[in-house]
């Protein structure tokens, strides 16, 4: 997560998408809500959780959360604007920690992004049946308290856990990172670190399909087999084998990098500096490489950014939600035609969030990790 991220996430928006969470302090607001409006309860004999139960220092580790069934009630009509939904997907992702670390109180459930079954309403753009996406807690039920923040579903011919990567935040990343940020060019060599992952897969897609030379790192032989024969990477390696990464970009982009999409920073970012073209772009959408170290890696061969005239900018997806709705009409045609290939790596159950989570920072999963709370 860029540094803008981190030190500017509002109170009452994500700083990913503009979405709310309402977690702050589920047990003060819940009490709050029921004293407000005693007439409109509705009660939840078990709500499960995943809780922040250790503060993160270094590595995020299972040990850091727990699960836990709550028996409190929860109240639907809370107030003007207030939805109770039924959590059916979480996803898991590198903003996750960032959203721990910084926004949620030890003892409350965590939030992300997830799926939902709208149970009862308040909003007038929401009835009951309801199913949308955007930031909910980790856990069976929630009380979203912004509701107009989130995206009502239309389009249910696809999976519903789609909407969690493909048609949620990493599918509006990757598109408006590539066409909107990077200004690609058809021919350009394009490079993708951590390409294996939710976001990354579907660069290296749209830049194939623009007409794009595609080139990713990843962290397993698997993985870098999966990205040249299932995704159509023209290239790949395992930055892991790899005991000279200029050496690695310099075989697999002889003639250097026009585009590097960045989502891993440190070591990797210093040694594409070294391999970008003149004009090149670097697009900074993450720095998972640094997210679990309490002393962050130095950058040292950023002259180059003025030798070779290269223009590097970090983005946050929120600044381009108003461009969903042609996203939609872009990604939805390719996935019916198959042009899109999509691939979840899926966790039954919330009791299995904590280690799939933790899992996402060693790159256990390949593609969109994703828990299932409650499959309709």
């Amino acid at each position: 997560m860029s540094a803008y991220l981190i030190t500017h996430l509002p109170i009452n928006t994500s700083a990913l998408f503009g979405y709310v969470s309402n977690q702050s302090n589920p047990r003060r607001e819940r009490k709050a809500m029921e004293k407000e409006n005693n007439d409109a309860l509705v009660e939840v004999m078990s709500n499960k959780q995943v809780i922040y139960r250790e503060q993160v220092r270094g590595s995020l580790k299972e040990t850091n959360l727990e699960v836990r069934t709550s028996s409190e009630r929860l109240k639907a009509n809370s107030g003007p604007g207030t939805i109770f939904v039924k959590n059916l997907y979480l996803a898991c992702d590198p903003y996750n920690l960032t959203i721990i670390k910084y926004l949620t109180q030890l003892g409350s459930p965590v939030t992300g992004y997830g799926v939902a079954r709208v149970l009862e309403s308040r909003h007038p753009n929401f009835k009951k049946g309801d199913l949308v996406w955007g930031i909910t807690g980790w856990e069976e039920y929630s009380i979203i308290t912004a509701p107009e923040t989130c995206f009502k579903i239309k389009h249910t011919n696809v999976p519903l856990s789609y909407y969690t990567g493909l048609l949620g935040m990493p599918g509006m990343t990757a598109y408006a990172g590539f066409f909107e940020v990077s200004s690609p060019k058809k021919g350009e060599t394009v490079f993708i670190s951590a390409a294996a992952g939710a976001v990354g897969l579907l660069v290296g897609q749209f830049a194939k399909m623009f007409g794009c030379y595609v080139v990713g790192s990843t962290g397993s032989k698997e993985k870098v087999d999966l990205l040249k024969t299932k995704f159509g990477f023209d290239d790949a390696f395992n930055y892991k084998e790899e005991l000279d990464l200029d050496a690695a970009l310099k075989r697999c982009c002889p003639e250097g990098i026009d585009i590097y999409f960045e989502n891993v920073g440190g070591k990797m970012l210093d040694a594409v500096l070294l391999n970008m073209k003149l004009h090149g772009r670097i697009t900074v959408c993450g720095m998972i490489s640094q997210y679990n170290l309490q002393q962050r890696e130095g950058i040292h061969n950023l002259m180059n950014l003025i030798l070779k005239r290269v223009r590097m900018e970090g983005f946050v997806v929120s600044d381009y939600q108003h461009l969903y709705p042609k996203f939609l009409e872009t990604v939805l045609p390719q996935i019916k035609e198959g042009k899109i290939v999509y691939t979840e790596d899926i966790a039954e159950g919330l009791e299995s969030g904590p280690a799939a989570l933790v899992g996402v920072f060693s790159g256990r999963n390949v593609g969109k990790q994703v828990v299932v709370v409650s499959r309709e």
